[in-house]
């Protein structure tokens, strides 16, 4: 297993009342898509001790990230294929498996002191998890998933009229139960028949802001697959190639990179143990035959 990233909790036994053995679970995780549970025994006398202890899996694609909570209940893990799966570290069972980001999710942390959880994505957003005692709730999200728009509910409904200054219509919304759906099909019929809104201006701007959100959900639905994405230039690659990290990255932005940052990885950020960049000939063929289908659109 090529190690990515770790996460580390404490405990203390104590032996005939005095304090006797502290130990550490360590969490790590990496390529093989799993994440390694580790027991650290310190024995003052004796020095320290590393066991394995056990493996948890769920994500099907490297995992670039996991942190313990405060009080160590629970694990969570941040991976490529997009998900974040949060578990029980006393029964290894998942608790939450989420699919909120849209790229590769490459961080995860709690709260210090509290059950509050962020995760970050090449996605460009960063989501904010809070827990009450049986779920998992999203507390705030700095910008919403576009692409599901249709699946807004009536509180992100309301959250989006707040976010483009249309905080007076919340009530109205509500009391229509105008959920994501029901938002792209609105008209000017609807609105002023339905809604009851009477100021045309009020209508035309509510419109201008849906039609934007029509106009994101149609750009979103052709989107980029993200494997054809150069995790550097965060652009459709022209050029792919191997490094021997295993991911593939637009050949000149791979090239400029390790001349500039040494022989590190962009993704994992650990030494390279080659330079030898090759070229990735299925994937160059997989986005000439995607940009032949979608230029036919």
């Amino acid at each position: 297993m090529e190690l990515l990233f770790c996460g580390m909790r404490s405990h203390t036994s104590y032996i005939g009342g005095e304090q006797g053995l502290q130990f550490f679970q360590l969490a790590s995780c990496g390529q093989d898509c799993q994440i390694k549970i580790w027991i650290i025994s310190f024995i003052h006398i004796l020095g320290f001790e590393l066991k394995y202890k056990s493996t948890l899996t769920g994500h099907c694609a490297p995992v670039l990230a996991c942190a313990f909570s405060h009080d160590g209940q629970m694990l969570v893990s941040g991976s490529v294929d997009k998900s974040v799966i949060v578990y029980d570290t006393n029964t290894e069972n998942i608790l939450h498996t989420l699919t909120q980001h849209t790229r590769y999710v490459t961080t995860c942390a709690f709260a210090p002191n509290i059950l509050l959880l962020a995760t970050g994505s090449m996605d460009k957003t960063v989501n904010i998890w809070q827990f009450d005692t049986e779920t998992l709730c999203q507390a705030k999200i700095q910008d919403h998933p576009k692409q599901f728009t249709e699946n807004w509910s009536e509180d992100d409904v309301s959250n989006w009229l707040c976010a483009e200054g249309l905080e007076d219509l919340v009530d109205i919304f509500k009391m229509n139960n105008i959920d994501g759906r029901e938002l792209l099909n609105l008209t000017k019929e609807s609105l002023a028949d339905d809604l009851k809104i009477e100021s045309l201006g009020l209508r035309s701007k509510v419109l201008r802001k849906i039609e934007e959100l029509r106009t994101k959900v149609k750009t979103l639905s052709s989107e980029i697959p993200d494997e054809f994405i150069c995790p550097i230039t965060r652009e459709l690659m022209k050029d792919p190639v191997i490094a021997s990290d295993g991911y593939s990255y637009e050949k000149e932005a791979m090239e400029n990179w390790i001349s500039k940052k040494k022989r590190t990885s962009p993704m994992t950020n650990l030494v390279l143990s080659s330079v030898i960049l090759i070229p990735n000939r299925t994937l160059k063929m997989a986005i000439d035959r995607w940009l032949s289908e979608t230029h036919q659109k």
